[in-house]
This record gives C-alpha cells, structure tokens and sequence, in this order.
C-alpha cells in the first residue's frame, strides 16, 4: 500500500498557520520595544475601540485565553495604561477604559503593526495587497466577527494583532 503525501503548501490551514507563526513572532518582538506583549496589545486596541469591555470579552474576540488576557489587563491597569470600572447593571463584570497614556501607547503599537504588515506584504503590488487584505477580511468576518473592530474603525489603521 502507498501513501502519498500532499505538499502542505496546498493547504490553507497550514499556510495561515505558518503566516499566525511568523507575524506573531515578529509582532512579539517589535512589542518589546514598547514593553507590550502581544495580548497586551490586544487589549489596547479592543479597549480603545469598544470603551466599557470586559477582559473576558477580549480574550473571546481575540483568541487568547481568559487567564492570560486577564494577566494582560492587570499589567495595564498597574502601568496606568487602562482603568476598571464597575458596570452599572452586572456586579460580576468590570469594564475596562483607556487613559491618556494607554491611547497614545495604543497609537505607537498600531504604527508598529503598520510597519509590520508593510514588511510582510513588500512582495505584492498594491493591488494584490488589497486583494488579500479583502479575502482575510471576509474569512474572518466569517470565522470570528467579534475579532473585528466596529464597521466605523475598519480601514482606518485599526492595528489590531
């Protein structure tokens, strides 16, 4: 009996996963610049977005667990980076703001995920990039809709990693 093997290159899931693999390393290593880990960065972008989310909302939007997103936060709110609020109707869930500082830190990351994406993407034209930034956007919007910023946001930088 044969096996054949199929080229890995054939296969979206291991395409996307290598692209996961190689932007979150670098993603992680420019971040360190900025004393950012990657689910800090996360938190940032999707607390400057949607004021008053909670952590665990985060950590849903973006993939992380939970319990590493919660470590995120708590390094955040401890720099002065975000603020925790009670909800107003839910004792059980804690809202999450940016201040001043964490909006102009979540400027500087966005700049260096810009940069980022330009690198990765120096080999396609401008159309090609647009296209595959299109076809990301629709898979996603598919797969994880909450991933994504308020229709308002997309298309303005909104940097997310």
């Amino acid at each position: 009996m044969s096996r054949t093997h199929a080229d890995p290159s054939t296969r979206m899931g291991y395409l996307a996963w290598q692209m996961v693999h190689v932007m979150g390393t670098r993603l992680e290593k420019a971040l360190r610049s900025l004393d950012l880990t990657a689910a800090q960065h996360n938190a940032l972008q999707h607390v400057g977005w949607t004021p008053g989310v909670s952590a665990a909302e985060i950590a849903r939007r973006t993939g992380f667990t939970p319990q590493s997103m919660g470590a995120a936060v708590n390094a955040l709110v401890d720099r002065g980076l975000l603020a925790r609020h009670d909800h107003p109707s839910n004792r059980r869930t804690v809202q999450l703001t940016i201040t001043d500082g964490g909006a102009k830190l979540a400027d500087m990351a966005r700049e260096v995920v810009e940069r980022l994406d330009g690198e990765a993407l120096a080999a396609l034209t401008p159309a090609e990039r647009a296209v595959v930034h299109s076809l990301l956007l629709r898979v996603l919007a598919e797969l994880n809709p909450d991933a994504l910023p308020p229709l308002g946001l997309r298309g303005a930088g909104s940097g997310a990693a």
